[in-house]
């Protein structure tokens, strides 16, 4: 079996070639299974023609489209591994990830070629580059324009196991962006899961608000609609526009982010809509509460399934539990500060917890595995567990250890499994909060969770303010409004320390800020910056401690 997904596209085509294999919501352009391999077929000779080798990185800044996925299909196609940043990490670490992966070729729309001639010195190392769109011929021939034309079938790359098929940085929700190395192994892998698990395949509609598992989507021969939305601001998401697409083109299959869900769930219960196709539903991407899988249960059909997939952009998927689950089982326990619980290992992968730090662990030591129970840091191998960051040594150190012939990967997560083998997340390594003065460690979600069934409290942080001799910190926890809350303030900062001493986990905990916007990641838009908002606590309370 090759372990090229391009080559599964290839074979799907042949099979379904008819079969409308991706639709843009936007412009409502479909493509069959057929066109669409035919359109990466294009791609790839005309990227070939003009050069590109297996093997030579090419960066791709389009849209989320149908060319956005043929052109991925076809760097696959090559053995050209593709690269993918989020454009929303803003131009200083946008710039910063570029160099670092040092791209032979470039592929953007006219604007992000300006950005290329704006800042020339990341893009030294390209030799290639490729419009996507109509510039007035400032940027060369569009590309799109080129592959209308008739080529003949292009020959998949057969790649080797450890070869490169893609680098895709990290949201940098706890530090700078890092470039995650995926060989075609893990992507095959990651396609294995979603058939298998998730029983994605002919017949399925899907709509993904993070554009590339439209690939999934497409080379398991489930049509694909690329919804109208911005997928780099989820919260933002028109709900009216997300569902009206799913009507139309009967969506069976959707992942996003629960940031993405709270609108669409808000928005139908407002409108008693209820999405009649919709019968599997994927969030991920921050903790999922058993509040929002009820709002969803409430406007899917009574036999779809929900499911909350927990891994990382290094692991994904690792851990998956069904709502029902939640709702039935975990949720209240979750309430009472026990932490978030995100199922059980998938098949082929192993999870471990082990004794916390900050510090590289070069040498597994099995024996250190804590017990069911006990908080420790979560650690994961399995085929779908990336081997190494991107020219960054010093992560790759802090993040993976040996194990004789194999790895384990470091989440930078914090939880423990129960006794039944499932696996409770607690939070960020990076956010506990360790408090000499109290002998204590503070974790985020399990402190949280008391401070978030308050009804006038749309979430809440937990944070370490450094005091003035720079030797301990306190524990602080700051709390983002409901929209139309109109509660005193005083009034809540009462409410919320009355809440904090009636619990064992939150009793030390006296100082609380209310902050209007939370700041969050750009690809969930429901990862918290923590960092952030211990900045902004600290200086709100200068002087004071």
């Amino acid at each position: 079996m090759s372990l090229n997904i391009a080559h599964t596209l290839v074979e799907t085509a042949k099979d379904i070639r008819d079969r409308v294999g991706l639709v843009e919501a936007v412009t409502g352009k479909s493509l069959t299974f057929n066109e669409l391999n035919r359109r990466s077929d294009a791609f790839a000779h005309i990227l070939k023609n003009r050069g590109v080798e297996s093997g030579e990185r090419v960066m791709l800044m389009v849209k989320p489209s149908a060319d956005f996925i043929c052109l991925t299909f076809a760097l696959f196609k090559i053995g050209a591994p593709v690269i993918l940043i989020d454009p929303g990490m803003g131009y200083v670490n946008l710039l910063r990830c570029i160099e670092g992966v040092r791209p032979k070729g470039f592929i953007g729309i006219p604007k992000a070629l300006f950005f290329k001639t704006l800042f020339r010195k990341p893009f030294n190392t390209v030799k290639y580059t490729f419009c996507c769109g109509f510039s007035l011929g400032l940027f060369g021939p569009d590309i799109a324009k080129l592959a209308d034309q008739d080529y003949p079938e292009f020959p998949v790359f057969e790649p080797e196991v450890d070869d490169l098929a893609a680098i895709i940085f990290t949201t940098g929700s706890t530090g700078p962006p890092k470039g995650v190395r995926y060989e075609h192994s893990i992507f095959q892998a990651q396609l294995g899961l979603i058939r298998d698990y998730y029983g994605i395949g002919p017949g399925d509609v899907d709509q993904p608000a993070f554009p590339l598992f439209a690939l999934f989507s497409t080379a398991l021969g489930a049509q694909a609609v690329i919804p109208d939305m911005d997928p780099t601001r989820p919260a933002k998401v028109d709900s009216a526009v997300f569902t009206a697409s799913i009507e139309k083109y009967k969506v069976s299959y959707s992942f996003g982010s629960p940031a993405l869900w709270n609108v669409v769930a808000s928005s139908c219960e407002d409108r008693d809509k209820r999405l009649k196709t919709l019968k599997k539903v994927l969030m991920a991407g921050a903790p999922v509460s058993g509040a929002l899988i009820e709002a969803m249960q409430d406007v899917l059909p009574e036999d779809a399934v929900i499911h909350t997939p927990y891994g990382a952009t290094e692991s994904l998927p690792i851990a998956s539990i069904e709502g029902t689950e939640v709702v039935r089982e975990t949720w209240d326990l979750t309430r009472r500060g026990q932490g978030t619980c995100v199922g059980r290992s998938l098949p082929g992968i192993e999870i471990a917890i082990i004794p916390i730090s900050d510090m590289a662990i070069s040498k597994l030591e099995r024996q250190t595995f804590l017990p069911s129970g006990k908080i420790g840091e979560i650690i994961v191998q399995g085929n779908v567990v990336t081997s190494s960051y991107e020219n960054n040594d010093r992560e790759n150190k802090l993040a993976k250890i040996s194990d004789g012939n194999s790895f384990w990967h470091r989440m930078g997560d914090v939880g423990y499994l129960d006794g039944s083998g499932r696996l409770w997340f607690c939070g960020r390594r990076a956010h506990r909060v360790v408090c000499r003065k109290y002998n204590k460690t503070f974790y985020s979600i399990p402190c949280e969770a008391f401070f978030n069934s308050h009804p006038d409290v749309f979430r809440s942080a937990l944070v370490a303010i450094p005091l003035s001799s720079g030797a301990d910190c306190i524990p602080a926890i700051i709390v983002e409004l409901e929209k139309e809350s109109a509660i005193d303030t005083q009034q809540l900062i009462h409410e919320l320390r009355e809440i904090g001493k009636n619990n064992p986990l939150t009793l030390e905990i006296d100082t609380y800020l209310i902050h209007p916007d939370f700041p969050v990641d750009i690809r969930h838009n429901a990862k918290i910056f923590r960092e952030k908002l211990s900045l902004w606590a600290t200086s709100q309370l200068e002087g004071q401690i």
